[in-house]
């Protein structure tokens, strides 16, 4: 279950360069009409025109429960459009709820499962192709990204989050990975000195000094473990990771029951092999429908290679009471490889829990790569818990990396 997460600042169209510089020149067109807007996206949830988030409404009445009462939610919050309350008198009484704002969020949450249902063009996923070999990527924030990668646009923060919740995945690995990461090594940034040397290891192979030769002996591997929505994305998304890195063959394996989602099906399907789509000649997505510790016993992926191999959990619930028992038998086999593991959750709580869980379980077992920070790149789109709407998230929002501690041997 998920928990409430710290406060964060909202994105503003202002905040865009293009947004400040165009009213610096005075440049600002008129407002379109049919741009999505927070006026004329909110609704209330149960008396949305689309039957999906009415369905919504109707199961977060039957689930949730009052932080207030403790009784059934039952009153739909006038300021958020979002059931939040047993009735009016309980939701009045909540001066927390109030002081802090909280409904601000839940309303922009809100307005952003409206606007992706409205029928509107979404220009903005159309993503730009491979960047020129002189070309550099900025990856201080989404906006300096955006604005170097020569993107569409973002006017506002509808724009911001119909393509950040799509391309956190892939941008959070590039991020993370890239010769010029914003991740600076401590004291001034999280990164931990054992973190750079997995880093370096990583990137000598990704960013070849001498690019006219062939430098792989196999593809690079990225595995994600307990894939689900990541798993479901185009592959004109995790194809950015590929132009980030034009000179690096991938292969993005997806590991876990439910790695594979058939969308003609509606469902998700399991294969006693892996099943392999291959993308072009540089990007090779490879599903594999079972658990990690399933198949690393039966040396499925082996060997493995600190210079070609980096695992990525996105929000895994590694401390979660749900998942706790599959990580336990999961995690030993991962701190055996000595690759690097890159984790991220859905807020502050929900990071700190996974990364204590891994020190009272396995202390003097890994390293430190990334000390628990947040996510440059995590998802700019709100979202809340149908069982506890009050408790807003989103998607890799927080960040820590380990690896399985490497023992060096001195000589006297």
């Amino acid at each position: 279950m998920l928990r409430r997460p710290a406060t964060s600042r909202m994105f503003s169209a202002s905040a865009t360069p293009r947004g400040f510089f165009k009213q610096l020149l005075g440049l600002d067109s008129p407002v379109d009409p049919n741009q999505p807007t927070v006026e004329n996206r909110f609704t209330m949830l149960d008396q949305s025109p689309y039957d999906d988030l009415r369905k919504r409404a109707a199961f977060i009445k039957s689930r949730a429960r009052c932080p207030v009462t403790g009784r059934p939610v039952n009153f739909t919050c006038p300021l958020s459009g979002i059931p939040t309350h047993a009735d009016r008198a309980a939701w009045e009484a909540d001066t927390e709820y109030h002081k802090s704002e909280r409904w601000k969020l839940l309303k922009m949450a809100n307005c952003f499962e409206q606007d992706l249902r409205s029928g509107r063009e979404f220009p903005e996923l159309e993503f730009p192709g491979r960047a020129d070999d002189d070309q550099i990527t900025n990856f201080l924030d989404w906006y300096t990204f955006f604005y170097t990668r020569n993107f569409y646009s973002m006017e506002n923060e509808f724009n911001m989050a119909v393509v950040t919740k799509m391309l956190t995945y892939p941008i959070t690995m590039a991020a993370i990975l890239d010769e010029y990461s914003p991740y600076q090594l401590n004291p001034k940034g999280p990164l931990t000195l054992e973190g750079l040397k997995s880093a370096a290891a990583l990137r000598y192979t990704m960013f070849p000094q001498d690019r006219t030769k062939a430098w792989q002996d196999r593809p690079m591997r990225f595995f994600i473990l307990g894939a689900r929505m990541e798993s479901q994305l185009p592959w004109h998304a995790w194809m950015q990771l590929s132009f980030l890195m034009p000179h690096t063959k991938f292969d993005l394996v997806f590991v876990g029951p439910e790695a594979y989602y058939d969308r003609r099906k509606q469902s998700y399907l399991s294969f006693e092999d892996k099943h392999v789509e291959r993308v072009d000649d540089q990007l090779k997505l490879i599903y594999y429908t079972d658990y990690f510790h399933v198949l690393n016993d039966a040396q499925d992926f082996m060997p493995y290679d600190p210079y070609l191999d980096a695992f990525f959990l996105f929000h895994p619930g590694l401390g979660a009471p749900e998942a706790m028992d599959q990580w336990q038998k999961s995690m030993p086999g991962l701190l055996e490889t000595k690759c690097p593991i890159y984790v991220t959750g859905f807020h502050e709580q929900d990071s700190r829990q996974d990364w204590d869980w891994l020190h009272r379980n396995y202390e003097g077992q890994f390293d430190a790569l990334i000390e628990p920070t947040k996510n440059i790149f995590h998802s700019t789109k709100w979202e809340f818990n149908d069982l506890n709407p009050q408790e807003l998230f989103q998607l890799n929002q927080q960040l820590f990396a380990i690896r399985g501690k490497r023992y060096y041997v001195s000589y006297n």
